[in-house]
């Protein structure tokens, strides 16, 4: 009988960690992250004691949980020898199995993605059930090889077309769990499921039907976008092991507003987490709008300093905890606080307060059009005459733009909103935030959007 495979995931940063139950009360986790919320609820609501933690590679998008998982739980750490972790595991090579009680899971070298990174296949005997491939293959895709060293990005892309070949060649009903998923910055195609087989990859996958290596190279680079700035560092700290956490963390202590200004001017980062209706009616001046969503981590890892203190402005009905440990999951470290009474307290007191006007599909004309989405979907539709510049870049030409009347526009608003921040804290008013995105301006108006296709 297969083991219930339990997919665990993190649509903010498009991942997936995988639990296995292994059928005597133990369990097997892949690639689990610091975030260990819902893995242990997962688990606790089966039964289950994480008896193994395996990584596939040195993570650049998160912080490893498997660390935690060894400290709370005993969990023995699985991961490649040639990754040269700092903390206690068990090293695997290619083709080191893993009896793990009745199942088998077999390490499988598929560098690409990084360097060291090993696929695990999980058999029963000589039945192979289906093989973990992190960041190798991903349904319908293969993850980026860029992040190891902007250098080496081909060379990079040349084992990965090995890797997805050897791969290939397991039985077409062999499953497929990725780690990288849809909305993953590591190149997974928007909207893909999560888990696929070898049969249904070889007969959708692109880069599995390009049989050439140097056209497989080609069209693996296209597909390449921008990342957050934290990816840059997540592969050492993982490498040397995340510190461990105690049972406190998660706490968010509420900060008068003494202790607010004197953070602030230390230096302190004041980021507005509030929806974006309630940041838009009234904010603090210079506040960095980043909305409390699945994908929090992602934009405060883009935009915000790790080593800078972070003060928070939320509403009372926030789940605070839940941003904590999207801060965490990537390294950040430095969360001080969240302003005691939030905004209204910062009005009570008499503080300056500043608003952006939120605006329609009809209330456009007269005023500069930014779209701040990614390239990829700049280019899908855009507004006609809209200037582009991503999120992640506008902080570093915020400076050098006109100051006309502009409006930002994203895919729904999250963004833009966030963005109006950053261009108001350059100085630039008479800002607007479209509600909404280029479908709704396209059926509100009834005009057609541009291409670059």
């Amino acid at each position: 009988m297969a083991p219930e495979l339990v997919p665990v995931v993190d649509d903010g940063l498009g991942n997936t960690t995988w639990l296995v139950d292994l059928g005597d009360g133990r369990a097997l986790v892949v690639d689990a992250s610091r975030d260990l919320r819902a893995v242990h609820a997962a688990a606790n609501k089966r039964g289950l004691t994480i008896a193994y933690a395996a990584d596939s590679h040195l993570h650049a998008d998160f912080l490893t949980g498997a660390v935690q998982l060894a400290h709370d739980a005993g969990a023995q750490v699985l991961a490649s020898a040639a990754g040269h972790r700092e903390f206690p595991h068990r090293g695997l090579a290619d083709g080191d199995e893993v009896d793990l009680g009745g199942l088998t899971l077999r390490a499988l070298g598929t560098p690409g993605h990084t360097d060291e990174h090993l696929s695990y296949l999980l058999a029963d005997g000589e039945r192979p059930l289906g093989v973990f491939t992190g960041g190798s293959l991903i349904v319908g895709a293969a993850a980026r090889t860029d992040l190891v060293d902007p250098d080496r990005t081909e060379d990079l892309a040349r084992a990965q077309y090995a890797s997805l070949r050897r791969l290939a060649t397991l039985p077409d009903d062999v499953a497929v769990w990725p780690t990288h998923g849809a909305g993953s910055f590591c190149s997974a195609p928007p909207g893909a499921a999560r888990s696929s087989t070898i049969g249904q990859e070889k007969a959708t996958n692109p880069l599995l039907a390009t049989v050439d290596e140097d056209a497989f190279v080609v069209q693996l680079l296209a597909s390449l976008g921008s990342y957050p700035a934290y990816f840059q560092r997540l592969g050492e700290v993982n490498r040397r092991g995340p510190a461990v956490l105690d049972a406190t963390t998660g706490r968010l202590a509420p900060l008068p507003l003494s202790e607010v200004d004197r953070l602030a001017r230390d230096g302190a980062l004041i980021v507005d987490v509030r929806p974006v209706l309630d940041y838009a009616a009234a904010h603090m001046p210079g506040a960095l709008s980043i909305p409390l969503r699945d994908q929090f981590a992602s934009w405060l890892g883009w935009l915000a300093d790790p080593d800078r203190p972070v003060v928070l402005i939320a509403n009372p009905d926030q789940d605070l905890a839940d941003a904590v440990w999207q801060a965490l999951k990537i390294g950040y470290e430095q969360l001080a606080g969240v302003l005691a009474g939030g905004m209204s307290a910062w009005v009570a007191a008499g503080r300056p307060v500043s608003s952006t006007e939120l605006v329609g599909p009809d209330e456009l004309t007269g005023r500069r059009v930014l779209d701040i989405r990614q390239d990829a979907e700049f280019a899908a539709g855009h507004l006609p005459g809209a200037e582009h510049i991503e999120f992640g870049s506008l902080a570093g030409v915020a400076d050098r733009l006109g100051r006309e009347p502009t409006v930002v526009m994203c895919g729904h608003g999250e963004r833009a909103a966030g963005a109006a921040s950053l261009l108001e804290r350059a100085g630039h008013r008479d800002l607007a935030v479209l509600i909404g995105g280029p479908e709704d301006w396209a059926r509100g108006t009834g005009l057609a959007l541009a291409s670059d296709s």
